[in-house]
């Protein structure tokens, strides 16, 4: 192992010998970086190999390339570029292929080699990665993608980009991403050649005839494996629309647009999706045919032709017509579109969003709102939202029936399963405002039993919270007391008691450790900042011991995992010199 490290360290010296001979690194620096180099070269030639030494070397090769440039920037000098930076490119090259190598099924790896590639502009390198890692990851169809985008835009090898799409499609036949971004690239490579056509004066037909020629039977061919994969279901309409607005980019596929309108058309006339399009379609030819307007009254009449126009496509489709019901509110049609609404949940078709947007057209404060809202949660009783929803308007309109809802709330919604903190904290807060102190305290409790454990940190803290307002001192510590052992805890809890305590006129060292050593039991292992607060209490409270001091820090250091060391260590030493 020794052997094969001196070698590669005596590979290093050229170009060592080179930084320091042109003046952009001292010899102590040079010294400095052999010394880090040796270390990390000791760590990727040992028996049981590790990803992270692998990334901190690659990463400090990658600072020092970034310092070596910023350098270069500031002196101006800009030789030698092969030497140096060349000899550095290629060992970065060489540690991420051993560790691509050793670790094949790591994504993210593999990713960061392209962009150092992309960024340091090695584009023959990167071919090759594209091409490793696509041989080893053939089943993400976004690793395809990218590779034929840069192929295509920054190799402007349109046919490297085409047998890569078609490759792709081999091993995803049925992937409509990749089907958009074969179109697209399509499409971008037929707008190419009209342009050289025409810069050069070479085309011997009109170039809308060329365009068409180009890649209307690619497209075809596109639309009919889509319509063989996916035959009846939405993601039919999607996959259209999702090519229709890629072709609109184009100013040469009129005749494109037309073809897949019409089989949108011919195959999907009952899929919401369609009428959705055809409606704001309406609007958008009515703006694109239309001349401008020279007067206000012109410019009323144009805009109300056009809002008829789509919501008669609309009223076929009274779904279809809610989903842009924002689009006609300032046209002066908010009476069709609450009619609308209504329609829709009659037959039982408005989606859970929709009902929000129905109630915020509606008066808050008003009896229908409130049935809006009934309507709802009776209809999506499983929803927290819908019941937040409804018990909102109920609290605004100071209903006798808060309670009842919220206990009927409760019935369908299972506490420990679908998330209800937002109604757990709703009630709270409602109850502080119109309930005697012994119902709030009582059902702040009930609570902590009811919420999933998780959500139950949150409650809580408002717990301790509302203790301390409503109770003061006493009451506080009474409720710390008797949560502090019941986990899960948040360090915002005992944070909160610290704060508490600091705020008596007869503040207690010994109740500050108290806290913070419960604290430090939760959290000690995780969070150098409390630590260093321990200990800065210890320093300054009148009470306090700053002998302690050492043995705190003794403990933070043995206590604390990771990174979290060094970062207590350095904020310690400032501490320490007065400059923390």
């Amino acid at each position: 192992m020794a052997e094969r490290v001196e070698q590669r360290l005596e590979d290093r010296v050229p170009e060592l010998e080179q930084l320091e001979r042109v003046g952009l690194f001292t010899h102590e620096e040079i010294r400095a970086v052999l010394k880090k180099a040796t270390a990390l070269e000791y760590k990727i030639q040992r028996r049981a190999l590790r990803k992270e030494d692998f990334i901190n070397y690659i990463q400090y090769e990658i600072n020092l390339l970034e310092l070596i440039k910023k350098r270069r920037a500031r002196t101006g000098y800009s030789f030698k570029k092969d030497e140096i930076e060349g000899s550095m490119i290629q060992r970065v090259h060489s540690l991420f292929k051993r560790a691509t190598g050793k670790w094949k099924e790591d994504v993210q790896l593999w990713l960061s080699h392209v962009a150092f590639c992309k960024q340091w502009n090695t584009k023959h390198q990167l071919s090759k990665v594209f091409s490793t890692m696509l041989a080893i990851h053939p089943n993400k169809p976004a690793l395809w993608i990218m590779a034929a985008k840069w192929e295509m835009e920054t190799r402007l090898s349109s046919e490297s980009a085409r047998h890569l799409f078609l490759r792709a499609l081999r091993f995803h036949p049925e992937c409509p991403k990749l089907y958009q971004e074969y179109f697209r690239m399509e499409l971008m490579n037929a707008e190419k050649q009209r342009k050289e056509k025409k810069e050069f004066e070479r085309a011997k037909m009109n170039l809308r005839e060329m365009g068409c020629l180009i890649f209307v039977m690619g497209c075809d061919i596109l639309l009919d494996r889509c319509i063989y994969f996916f035959p009846s279901s939405s993601l039919g309409v999607e996959f259209r629309l999702a090519l229709l607005s890629i072709a609109k980019l184009f100013d040469f596929t009129h005749d494109l647009q037309k073809e897949i309108l019409e089989n949108l058309q011919a195959e999907y006339a009952d899929n919401p999706l369609t009428w959705d399009y055809m409606a704001r379609r309406e609007l958008e030819l009515g703006s694109l045919k239309a001349t401008e307007p020279t007067t206000k009254q012109a410019k009323v009449s144009e805009m109300t032709q056009r809002e008829e126009r789509c919501c008669a496509v609309f009223e076929e489709a009274v779904t279809a017509h809610i989903v842009c019901c924002e689009s006609f509110e300032e046209g002066c049609q908010l009476e069709r579109t609450l009619s609308a609404f209504s329609k829709a949940h009659e037959s039982s078709l408005l989606p859970e969003a929709l009902y929000k947007q129905w109630l915020l057209l509606e008066s808050s404060l008003s009896q229908k709102a409130a049935e809006v809202a009934e309507a709802a949660a009776k209809r999506f009783s499983l929803s927290v939202e819908m019941w937040q929803m409804r018990l909102q308007v109920l609290i605004q309109l100071k209903s006798d029936n808060v309670t009842q809802c919220f206990e009927e709330a409760f019935k369908h919604v299972k506490s420990k399963v679908c998330g209800t903190l937002p109604l757990w904290t709703l009630w709270v807060e409602w109850s502080e405002a119109v309930n005697s102190k012994d119902d709030t305290e009582a059902l702040y409790q009930r609570s902590l039993h009811a919420v999933a454990p998780a959500e139950s940190v949150t409650m809580k803290e408002k717990y301790l919270d509302w203790a301390y307002r409503n109770g003061g001192y006493k009451k506080a510590r009474r409720v710390f007391t008797s949560l502090h052992e019941s986990h899960p805890l948040s360090l915002d809890f005992f944070k909160k008691m610290i704060e508490i305590e600091k705020e008596q006129e007869m503040c207690r060292m010994l109740r500050l450790r108290e806290y913070y050593e419960r604290a430090l039991r939760e959290f000690g292992s995780v969070n150098s900042d409390l630590w260093l607060e321990y200990i800065k209490e210890e320093l300054s409270h009148p009470q306090g011991k700053p002998e302690h001091a050492g043995s705190i820090h003794w403990r933070a250091v043995k206590m604390l995992e990771g990174d979290q060391v060094e970062d207590f260590i350095s904020k310690y030493t400032l501490l320490q010199t007065g400059h923390l």
